[in-house]
């Protein structure tokens, strides 16, 4: 209650842009406002073309599922993992599994795995309130994201991944660099503004 009540009229505004974004993703029937970070990506970068296959790591609830579907449009696919279940009616060119990415066994997604022009990854660590502790867990979160991309993305393929900024965000940077061509960092409007949160954008595996 004591940080609430600190709270300056720039947290409040900040609350209140968190609210539009919720309130604007329920009207379009998104699960969270996460959506609107990607959609700012799309259009800023053209990470996702129509008519390819799509890699969504860490894909629940759902909300960047739903826009990589409309991106890719009926003759693309996209295909979701996720350690949660994800509940949510899916259009038939997205196909969301419950399973863990490093112990995939699964022959749905082991048939179109060399496939992808694009890799998304979202995740997050379970936050401990310690910014270096979530840093670093974030950290290994996007290693096991870009090797990920290593294994499955076509060459020329593009690779979006999110990461906490913290001391070894310059090494992520630099490892992500060996690997594509281009390789930018992003923050989105859409992100909270206390977030520390920032996206690699790499186009052009190499």
């Amino acid at each position: 209650m004591a940080k609430k009540s600190k709270g300056t009229s720039k947290g409040s505004k900040g609350n209140q842009w968190a609210d539009h974004l919720t309130q604007r993703a329920k009207a379009e029937n998104y699960p969270a406002r996460s959506v609107y970070k990607l959609e700012e990506i799309q259009k800023k970068f053209k990470v996702i073309l129509p008519a390819t296959n799509v890699l969504d790591l860490g894909c629940a609830p759902g909300s960047w599922l739903l826009y990589a579907a409309k991106q890719v449009g009926s003759k693309g696919r996209v295909f979701g993992i996720d350690l949660k279940l994800i509940d949510i009616k899916l259009p038939d060119n997205v196909t969301a599994i419950q399973d863990n990415i490093l112990a995939l066994e699964n022959a749905v997604f082991l048939e179109i795995s060399t496939g992808f022009t694009t890799v998304l990854s979202d995740m997050a660590p379970a936050t401990t309130g310690r910014k270096d502790v979530d840093a670093f867990k974030s950290f290994e979160l996007c290693n096991m994201a870009l090797e990920t991309a290593q294994n499955f993305l076509k060459p020329g393929g593009n690779f979006v991944c999110k990461i906490f900024q913290g001391n070894e965000f310059k090494k992520f940077e630099k490892e992500v660099k060996s690997v594509f061509r281009e390789c930018k960092t992003f923050k989105p409007e859409s992100c909270r503004k206390q977030s520390k949160e920032i996206y690699i954008i790499a186009k052009g595996k190499k």
